[in-house]
């Protein structure tokens, strides 16, 4: 028999029962589309991280004093361990560092008018907006002298302005209160929207960080340093070169503990890159369990239609089919159910992935690896499944069959 004589067999064969073929196939359409939507919507997510992450800028390090060194009970002495002057020696003698920032945090209510906003306010250099990659929208930044003045002036995000500003009024040269100190805005930074972890990067005040830490925190020390290496490929380097310099700053001898921690974005990258690469495998593992769910459906249907034609079975095998004859007809037949579902599983699968990155405004990734995954799998499902109901088909003996009622 040959394969054109064999599909058409197997095609009239299943179209008898269209309804019983369609709900055969739905196991495997169900696992196939959830398998390439899991993977999908993984890799989607995973790439939106990156974006996001890169935003911020691949070479941006982080300095943050570390708050408990293991196995030593330092008291309170950790909790100041960074000073302006490691901002500085990292200035002069990190080559491989462009820009350096000290970062100083206080949280407290934003007032205009009648209008008031929860927030932070940070104390930065004006370098901090080429580290982290805030664009001014509107105004200046604020210079050097008005740090060395302990000016209290302020750049502010879209957020803030919506928040104080409701009315649409132009916030530059306006006057807020942080607590009861007063801030005169003399920029706008361009909207970045929300990071990675969902959190607003538009809701942010920036100051000078004399200003933070003298007249608003009231510490001579400071919470963060942000800085950034020159490019991205000597990012190690810049890192290594920081602890370096803040080891000997801090008197650390050799062999003892930092009492500050220096992390960078790749590091970041790397494991936001593993958390949602371990959830995409998880997720389609558990997806493909509706796989072998449909595979089973498949065996079933098969050992019903056996049974259900086990005269015109009987009737081929006694003018001639050979039982391989007979097995590639109903093995065909569970392919070709496993593939067409396949087809239709693949379709939802990107119109469902497809539709979550729309409405989370993820980039939509096809990954051409899943889809001929997902057709292999199919094939395999169908061989695997159809061959025992198959080969029991083709071992029925013909006189018996003849006479089955």
């Amino acid at each position: 028999m040959n394969l054109y004589s064999l599909l058409n067999i197997a095609y009239k064969a299943l179209m008898r029962n269209k309804m019983r073929a369609m709900l055969t196939m739905l196991g495997i359409v169900i696992g196939i589309a959830s398998v390439i939507a899991m993977i999908s919507i993984g890799q989607s997510s995973q790439q939106n991280i990156n974006e996001q992450i890169s935003g911020l800028g691949t070479n941006l390090i982080m300095v943050m004093r570390q708050q408990h060194r293991p196995g030593v009970n330092t008291g309170s002495t950790n909790v100041q361990s960074l000073k302006y002057k490691d901002c500085i020696a990292i200035r002069n003698q990190a080559k491989y560092v462009s820009d350096v920032s000290p970062y100083i945090q206080s949280s407290g209510q934003l007032i205009r008018g009648s209008n008031n906003w929860p927030t932070s306010i940070a104390g930065v250099d004006p370098c901090y907006l080429n580290i982290r990659k805030y664009k001014l929208e509107r105004g200046t930044n604020f210079t050097q002298a008005q740090i060395n003045s302990y000016a209290k002036v302020c750049l502010i995000g879209t957020t803030i302005v919506e928040k104080l500003f409701p009315d649409g009024e132009n916030p530059i040269g306006k006057e807020i209160r942080f607590g009861k100190i007063p801030f005169k805005v003399i920029g706008i930074l361009e909207s970045k929207g929300q990071n990675q972890m969902g959190q607003d990067q538009d809701d942010i005040v920036i100051a000078p960080y004399t200003t933070i830490q003298k007249r608003v925190a009231a510490i001579d020390y400071i919470h963060m340093i942000y800085a950034s290496a020159t490019s991205e490929s000597v990012a190690n380097q810049a890192t290594d070169e920081i602890e370096s310099i803040l080891r000997a700053q801090h008197n650390i001898l050799p062999g003892k503990e930092n009492d500050f921690d220096v992390r960078t974005q790749s590091e970041m990258l790397e494991m936001m890159n593993s958390v949602t690469g371990f959830i995409s495998i998880l997720l389609a593992a558990i997806a493909s369990i509706s796989l072998v769910v449909g595979g089973i459906g498949i065996m079933n249907i098969m050992y019903v239609t056996v049974t259900e034609r086990t005269k015109e079975i009987g009737l081929r095998m006694s003018i001639g089919a050979r039982s391989r004859d007979i097995m590639r007809q109903f093995l065909a037949e569970s392919i070709i159910l496993s593939l067409l579902g396949g087809v239709i599983g693949i379709l939802f699968g990107l119109l469902i992935s497809y539709v979550v990155s729309l409405a989370l405004s993820w980039p939509f990734i096809v990954s051409s690896s899943s889809i001929i995954l997902s057709f292999v799998v199919c094939a395999a499902t169908g061989i695997f499944f159809g061959w025992y109901p198959a080969k029991k088909a083709a071992n029925l003996d013909p006189i018996n069959a003849l006479r089955y009622e």
